[in-house]
Formats: structure tokens, sequence, C-alpha cells
């Protein structure tokens, strides 16, 4: 059984030109203990869809369809009470752009202690006593407790952010490019500080980021987002060895492999369309090196293919295509 399924899910930001399709009728699911990978260009809809697990989706944006079950209990029909019970018990985020996130004029210890507080109604010096392990669970020193967030590299203010998210132990657990702007050594920190937290608490991860080799390393399954749309829902593996979509296909073609052949890195020419006025049929289409009549006309379905879903008309036929 799924611990999170998203069925249909279409969130619209209302604009002086008409509405903004950010997400638009996304499903994917994720299981118990699994690291599920959201990948794509910027403007795809992957915070989007991240922020609106927690209903943090604010005017000018709505949910405007779908589902959001977590646990078996639809989230979009809880009450604002059941939402709070619901947000760091059972779901947390670490947020990008820690700094940005982070309260400036309260030390560390108090923004953990003040969410174990809020959620775990324990008395100031147990919530005092748990923010110096968390501190310490996340390899900064119990003694920075009174530090302030200023006073934190930007490696470590993301660790804080982790032992903010991870204080009253969540089932699920959205890393919102966790990563982004830090050195490659601190990266790799992170990146196995993450891995650690996952087998030690059982956590079910949603990792977004832009960084394709992240996502191999650390993900079971991926969804390939492209302009608030599912291009490709699959497994890491088969999603790198023999990617399905002309996306996916060329998302991977455009980043340099370590271990590969020497080769011209590839580029996706062209740009998203707008999601006020898209065009008809296939989003991708003018920027699809296979294109087809049909792809100007008719927005693709997805289809199944041995367990995977992808969104081209390509497998119209049920014949797998070289892409």
């Amino acid at each position: 059984m799924a611990l999170l399924e998203v069925k249909d899910l279409s969130i619209y930001y209302q604009m002086h030109r008409g509405d903004a399709k950010a997400v638009d009728g996304v499903s994917f699911s994720i299981k118990e203990n699994e690291t599920l990978g959201l990948i794509g260009e910027s403007g795809c809809g992957k915070t989007t869809i991240a922020l609106s697990l927690l209903r943090f989706i604010r005017p000018p944006g709505k949910i405007t369809g779908g589902s959001i079950i977590y646990n078996g209990t639809n989230i979009l029909d809880l009450s604002e009470d059941g939402m709070r019970r619901l947000r760091g018990n059972e779901i947390a985020i670490v947020r990008q752009e820690a700094q940005n996130a982070l309260n400036p004029v309260l030390t560390v210890g108090e923004q953990i202690a003040e969410q174990i507080i809020e959620h775990d109604k324990v008395d100031k010096n147990t919530a005092w006593q748990r923010a110096k392990d968390q501190l310490e669970l996340v390899g900064i020193g119990a003694d920075r407790v009174r530090s302030y967030p200023h006073e934190f590299s930007g490696g470590m203010r993301q660790r804080v952010m982790i032992a903010i998210a991870t204080a009253n132990y969540p089932k699920l657990l959205i890393l919102d490019e966790p990563i982004t702007g830090l050195d490659v050594i601190v990266q790799r920190q992170l990146l196995k500080l993450i891995a650690d937290l996952r087998d030690r608490f059982e956590l079910t991860i949603i990792f977004i980021a832009h960084d394709l080799s992240v996502i191999a390393e650390n993900c079971d399954r991926v969804v390939v987002m492209y302009a608030g749309k599912v291009a490709e829902n699959s497994n890491t593996s088969d999603l790198y060895h023999k990617p399905l979509h002309p996306y996916s296909s060329a998302l991977i073609s455009s980043y340099p492999s370590i271990l590969g052949e020497r080769q011209e890195l590839k580029s996706i020419p062209g740009a998203p369309p707008s999601l006020v006025n898209p065009p008809p049929g296939c989003l991708f289409a003018d920027r699809c090196e296979h294109v087809m009549d049909i792809c100007r006309q008719k927005i693709p379905p997805e289809y199944d293919i041995d367990g995977r879903s992808v969104a081209c008309h390509l497998y119209e036929h049920s014949k797998e295509p070289q892409v």
C-alpha cells in the first residue's frame, strides 16, 4: 500500500492574463521507506507539488482539482487543525535556501525547540535537551545550540534545517533542492547525512533536485516533470539506462558522464512553453526531435510500458520505440 498517493493534482495561479497551470493533472505514488526523485527544469512544478503536500499553497495559488491521499486520508479534506497535527509529526519539509527559511533573530536551539513544543507538547527543558540532541544528530555540536543562523556556514544552516524537519520523527520527509548552492564536498557530506537518517528512522523521502547524478544515486524511482505535467515515471535504473520520453532522454544526454565514453553534450533547444496560454497538444512538441503531427494536436495520455508510465504519442500502439 502506498504511503502517499497523488491523483490528478492541479494547481493554478491566478494571473492578469489568465490562470497559470503550474501543476496540471499530476499523479504519482510513493511506498513506505521509498525515496522518490522529482526532476525537471525550473518552473516545471516540483516545488509547487512539495508545498501542496503540506497545504502551503496560498493565493494567488489554488489547488483546483485532484486528491492527496496520505496514509489513507485525503489531506485536502482535513481542517486546518488537522493539517497542523500532520505537519511536522507526519510530513516535514526541508526548504531550499536555508538562510531565508531560518529566523535570523532566534537561536537555532530556540527554533528546533519551538518545533518540538508545537507538536509534542513537552516542557521547555525537555525540548531544549532534544534540540541539543538534534544538533548532535546532524553533525553539529550541542554547544552551538545558542548560536544564530548567521553564525553558521551554508552547509551547517542546511543541517539545522534537517534537524528541525526531523525533530518530531516524521514518516515522510520532503527535500526541496537541499544541496543547491553548496560546494561539492559539503554536498557529499549532506547526502551521506540524509542517507544515514533515512536508514536510521526508516524515512520515506521525496527528493527534489536538478542534479541528475544526485537523483540517480539516492532515489529508488523518478518522476520526470515538464511544464506542470508528468513526462515519465520510472524506476531509477531503467530511466537512466533506457529513458522512454524524449525529454528524459534529452535531459540525460545534456549531463556529463564520469564513467561513460567522452562525447559532446547535447543541449535542449528552445524553452518551456507559457503555462498561462499553453499550446495545444504535447507541451514538449516544439523542442522534440521526434515530433509528429499528432503531437501538436492532442495531449498525449500516459502509456504503461513494463510497469513504467510515459506520456508520449510515440507509444500509442504499445510498441516501444527508441528515443
